[in-house]
């Protein structure tokens, strides 16, 4: 199976503070793992080096063959706007849009006219049960409506990886099992790669990874448990 991401020697430090220490990690396409571990580990830090917001003081990170990190700043944004999608705890959603104006924007930066990019977005609404939404802003929708928004977005580019930070922690129980259910079944339709920081124990171990980080390391890696996916 091809290697998604590849991961060699990553170190990061904040002043003395060292964040990552020598980070070695491979994710293979259409894999969903997840990063646990104790708060400061170095996981979030982690999540923004492999979306390429942030960038590491040594070692290397590949995507799909290719090191996003050689690119000049324009080139390295669009590559992140076309190849990854991000998925955050509080939704990140513009306040001011419509939810078919958020989930359109991707596509908006990407040079994709207005009707063909709202269009699409209106079709990621279905796929999300959101059709009677579309023109709601977020402060006139749920949480759990806000989430599927977010995730809509993150899928409107089409891109190999969805990077989500702590993705269902602020839903209720029914909202974070629908949240579960939905990766999976994204993953299958579109055999996305999944890279999710949680602290939720049922959503780390349904993946089909969990690596472990403390103090900066990765202290294990292992098959989920359970191994299984959401039940129906």
């Amino acid at each position: 199976m091809l290697i998604m991401i590849k991961v060699e020697k990553l170190n990061k430090y904040y002043g003395d503070l060292h964040v990552l220490r020598d980070v070695d990690l491979y994710i293979k396409q259409g894999e969903i793992v997840t990063i646990v571990g104790p708060s400061g580990a170095g996981k979030t830090t982690l999540l923004q080096i492999l979306g390429t917001l942030d960038r590491a003081d040594s070692g290397a990170v590949w995507f799909d063959e290719q090191n996003p990190f050689e690119l000049k700043q324009q080139g390295l944004s669009r590559f992140r706007n076309d190849n990854i999608g991000f998925v955050f705890q509080f939704h990140q959603l513009l306040p001011e849009f419509s939810a078919l104006e958020n989930i359109s924007i991707p596509a908006l930066i990407k040079g994709q006219n207005m009707k063909t990019a709202q269009d699409n977005a209106q079709k990621l609404l279905e796929k999300m049960g959101l059709t009677d939404r579309a023109n709601h802003k977020p402060s006139e929708l749920s949480g759990g409506e806000q989430q599927r928004v977010a995730v809509a977005r993150a899928l409107m580019n089409r891109p190999k990886v969805i990077l989500a930070d702590e993705p269902s922690g602020n839903l209720d129980t029914a909202n974070k099992e629908s949240l579960h259910k939905l990766f999976f079944s994204l993953r299958d339709e579109f055999n996305l790669t999944f890279i999710i920081v949680t602290h939720d124990k049922e959503l780390a171990g349904l993946a089909d990874r969990i690596v472990e980080l403390r103090d900066g390391a990765i202290i294990n890696r292992q098959p989920a448990q359970s191994g299984a996916k959401p039940e129906e």
